[in-house]
This record gives structure tokens, C-alpha cells and sequence, in this order.
């Protein structure tokens, strides 16, 4: 990868960064030239901004992070890995550095206009709830991308939440983003529990696990998807503790069974004895009964208990999607929904592979 010397931050609208790509394998090397256009987003990782590529004429999203010299990019080595029509695609990368001599990394990835997060606010403003047409579109689409990167590339993404979740405005394909937590988890590993967006964070990581599954991203999920549901999150805690406490109130006081199942090495006992609510309580009567049961089978205090991704994809909850003559609202057809590759079905029964294709989409 080149390194870029650029003045100023590179990311003022209208500054444009020149870089070259390729030139491996006896192929010649291709300019690219970015021009900044607007912030999109900022955290402690660093800045996304909006670009527009001169020579391809294409906007991008330039995820731009300060980058250690003594690291390799644990976010840039799972990305290079990653090839799927719900994960967002990574295009390009260089390196930059400032006249500070800071080095930062620059992942160009293709630009997706919305996310779930605001998809959803559109809805609560006009006090609405997201019809549950798009609830069953966009989370059968967020469960396949976690199939892939969980049994395919055996990564956990580790912050599952609306705002990472992009959606196209026009066909509503949805796309995982920000593999910045990402991490291949290996069993007996042990890794920081202090991690994931609060008010999707599992149990388990609150209860102080260090020895986790992909399963985390499971019940976060399901946090999501209760919230597309209900209009606003479902467990809003305000710190760790208050976080259980919302939790508890909903699920009921974990037994020590299920607390060995979160955390073998907790051992302070001291919880509020409270009754689980009914599922059926916490939505309105109308709600399927398809949607509540799945969100049932992904908030499961037990790890081993909850849904995998690829199990939730052929849930009853998702028939629809699979129906014949099965299209948007606006009749134009649905994003891919089916085009498994075989990597993503190796190991599964026949039964669930049957479920999950359509007999129509087969053709």
C-alpha cells in the first residue's frame, strides 16, 4: 500500500487525496483520487467521511483511523476476508500521514446512504412503528451476514446495533459494517468482556465472561429486532448494573444454572428475585406470534440456548420473504435473499438447507 502525505486532516470537503493501487503480479499501477465530501461519522476510532472516487465516478465511505506502527489492523485483516452481499465491501486501503508524522489508516469502502438506526428514527418521528415487513426484511438479511462471518470466516462481530447495520434506501439491502471489535474468538482464548454497545450487550458480558461465543452477537440481535418491533430500545440501561437490572425485569432472575452457563467464575449471588414477563406482554396483540418466538429464542440467558444465524434465517417468522411472488411494497423485487454460496450451507442438514431455499429461487 502507498503512503499518502496529505496536508490538513483529508477529510475537508473539496481536499482530494491521490493514492495508487495495485501493481502486483506484473500489473501496472492505477491512480485513484478521492475528494472529501462530507463527515458521516466520528468516534473514538477515528472518522468516516463521504468521498467521491474522480476516476470510477462513484461515491465511497473513507473509514480513516490512527493507525500504531508496532500493530498490524485487526479491522483491515478480517475486511480483506470478507465477501458477501450483506457485509459492506472493502475497495481499497492506503496509509496517510500528517505532518505531525502520524500514521493513519484509510479503508475505502463502498458508500451505503442509510442505516437501520435512521430508518427507524423516521418512523418514531412521524409516531409510527416500522412495519413489520421491513423488520422481517432487514433482520433475515443481518442473520445471514452473521451466518457468514460466523461459520464462514469465524469471526464474532462484537458490537451489533442499528447504527452498524447500512440500508439502501431504494432496494433495502442491508450491510454489516464496522468490524472495528470484530475478532476470531478462539475457544479457551480468553477476551474483554467489556464490549458491545450497552443496551445490546449480552448477559454474559455483563455478568464479566471472558470465554465467549459467537452467541453474543445472537442476543444482540435480538435487542435489535425487539426494537424495529416496539419503536425504541428494548433494554435501555443506563450503566452495566442498571443494564442487568432492565434485563431481569423483562427475562426474570437468571438461575445459578444459567448464570454458570454466562459466567462458570461468577460468584456474587445477590439478585433481585423477579418473575419473568410474558413474552406476549411486551408487544401488542397484534404483533405475529412468529416474530415474538423468535425473539424469544435469541434473548435466552444461556449462550448455548439461543438461536444460531443460520437456524433463525429458516425461522417461520421469515416464510414470507420466501413465498413465490413475494416483492417490496412498491412491487419492485427484494434485495438477494437466497443466493447462498456453498461455504455458507457446508455442515447444515439437509432439512434446514431445505428450508432455507425456496424452490422458486432454485431455478
Amino acid at each position: 500500500m502507498e503512503c499518502v502525505i496529505i496536508s490538513g486532516s483529508g477529510t475537508e470537503t473539496g481536499q482530494i487525496i491521490v493514492t495508487s493501487v495495485g501493481g502486483g503480479n506484473g500489473q501496472p499501477k492505477q491512480t485513484m483520487s478521492y475528494m472529501a465530501e462530507r463527515v458521516v461519522g466520528t468516534g473514538s476510532f477515528g472518522v468516516v467521511y463521504q468521498a467521491k472516487c474522480l476516476e470510477m465516478c462513484e461515491s465511497v465511505a473513507i473509514k480513516k483511523v490512527l493507525q500504531d506502527r508496532r500493530y498490524k489492523n485487526r479491522e483491515l485483516q478480517i475486511m480483506r476476508l470478507l465477501d458477501h452481499p450483506n457485509v459492506v465491501q472493502l475497495k481499497h486501503c492506503f496509509y496517510s500521514t500528517t505532518g505531525k508524522n502520524e500514521v493513519y489508516l484509510n479503508l475505502v469502502l463502498e458508500y451505503v446512504s442509510e442505516t437501520v438506526y435512521r430508518a427507524s428514527r423516521h418512523y418514531t418521528r412521524v409516531n409510527q412503528l416500522m412495519p413489520v415487513f421491513y423488520v422481517r426484511l432487514y433482520t433475515y438479511q443481518i442473520c445471514r451476514a452473521l451466518s457468514y462471518i460466523h461459520s464462514v470466516v469465524g469471526v464474532c462481530h462484537r458490537d451489533i446495533k442499528p447504527q452498524n447495520l447500512l440500508v439502501n434506501p431504494h432496494t433495502h439491502q442491508v450491510k454489516l459494517c464496522d468490524f472495528g471489535s470484530a475478532k476470531m474468538l478462539v475457544p479457551g482464548e480468553s477476551n474483554i468482556s467489556y464490549i458491545c454497545s450497552r443496551y445490546y450487550r449480552a448477559p454474559e458480558l455483563i455478568f464479566g465472561a471472558t470465554e465467549y461465543t459467537v452467541a453474543i452477537d445472537m442476543w444482540s440481535v435480538g435487542c435489535v429486532m425487539a426494537e424495529l418491533l416496539l419503536g425504541q430500545p428494548l433494554f435501555p440501561g443506563e450503566s452495566s448494573v442498571d443494564q442487568l437490572v432492565k434485563i431481569i425485569k423483562v427475562l426474570g432472575t437468571p438461575t445459578r444454572k444459567e448464570i454458570k452457563c454466562m459466567n462458570p467464575n461468577y460468584s456474587e449471588f445477590k439478585l433481585p428475585q423477579i418473575k419473568a414477563l410474558s413474552w406476549h406482554k411486551m408487544f401488542h396483540k397484534r404483533m405475529p406470534t412468529e416474530a415474538v418466538d423468535l425473539v424469544s429464542r435469541l434473548l435466552q440467558y444461556s449462550p448455548t440456548l439461543r438461536i444460531t444465524a443460520l437456524e433463525a434465517c429458516a425461522h417461520p417468522f421469515f416464510d414470507d420473504l420466501r413465498e413465490p411472488h413475494a416483492c417490496l411494497p412498491n412491487r419492485r423485487p427484494l434485495p438477494p435473499l437466497f443466493n447462498f454460496a456453498p461455504a455458507e450451507l457446508a455442515g447444515a442438514p439437509p432439512e434446514l438447507v431445505q428450508r432455507l431455499i425456496p424452490d422458486h429461487s432454485k431455478s
